[in-house]
């Protein structure tokens, strides 16, 4: 059997609220040749099973402990012999072919390693997501931000461009991203130092020391962006040792 052009990975934990209109979606709008996996991380509320019930063509692999995002999708590194692969969300929802969009714009485009698509709400509104790599002032003003970007958060997520075009950027968002699979093997996939949180921009710092990273508005993803760390305290708590690995490895600046 051939090799798929593109492959793909979800990490699930307990994502069953979600994970029928991200798997489902997938499946049903992509046309190029293309293998999902999934890999759980010991969830309890039947998330794996659902997937390999409803869904045989996916390959579920069951972890039996959670190892966090990043070493759930480090999981199939070896298992993948595709021409990209594309790390998903369990909470995004496709409404046309996007990897086919990407795949075509990255062919198209040597230089680039990775891509990423628009990430909007279910109800179409953008999501204002950082595209540089962070900083301390752009991580508090993303905490706190209002109902309008204030000047430091749209310099984070670059509002200056015009989102109708693409350009390079410094930093993708983990919900979707689409990278070269023989540049995610180079670089060895995530970085297992972080659980959760900072590993995608980690990630994408690791691209850009290689090749180009390039947000491409012509593919638009819809994300349930919860900002959960936002609400729980164990999660918060998450986040903020990954923010020091983060800034250990690449510098308080």
């Amino acid at each position: 059997m051939d090799s798929p052009k593109v492959t793909g990975c979800i990490v699930t934990f307990n994502n069953m609220r979600t994970i029928d209109k991200a798997v489902g979606s997938l499946l049903e709008k992509t046309k190029i040749p293309f293998k999902l996996y999934a890999v759980d991380n010991c969830s309890t509320d039947g998330t794996p099973q659902h997937i390999s019930e409803k869904y045989p063509q996916v390959e579920v692999i069951y972890n039996s402990a959670n190892t966090g995002f990043g070493a759930g999708h480090n999981k199939i590194i070896d298992l993948i012999d595709s021409e990209y692969h594309a790390i998903i969300n369990p909470d995004i929802i496709i409404r046309d072919d996007v990897l086919a969009k990407m795949v075509e714009y990255m062919d198209s485009h040597p230089d680039i390693g990775m891509l990423s698509p628009c990430i909007r709400f279910p109800d179409g509104r953008y999501q204002v997501l950082g595209k540089r790599s962070p900083r301390i002032k752009y991580l508090i003003a993303s905490r706190m931000r209002g109902d309008k970007p204030g000047k430091v958060l749209s310099e984070y997520a670059m509002l200056d461009k015009d989102p109708e075009t693409a350009f390079d950027i410094e930093n993708a968002t983990g919900c979707f991203m689409l990278i070269r699979t023989s540049l995610f093997k180079e670089i060895g996939g995530f970085d297992e130092r972080y659980f959760m949180y900072f590993e995608d921009c980690d990630l994408s710092r690791e691209v850009t020391k290689r090749s180009r990273l390039v947000y491409y508005p012509e593919a638009v993803v819809c994300h349930e962006w919860g900002r959960e760390s936002k609400k729980n305290n164990k999660l918060r708590i998450i986040q903020i040792k990954s923010m020091i690995s983060y800034f250990n490895k690449w510098g308080w600046k």
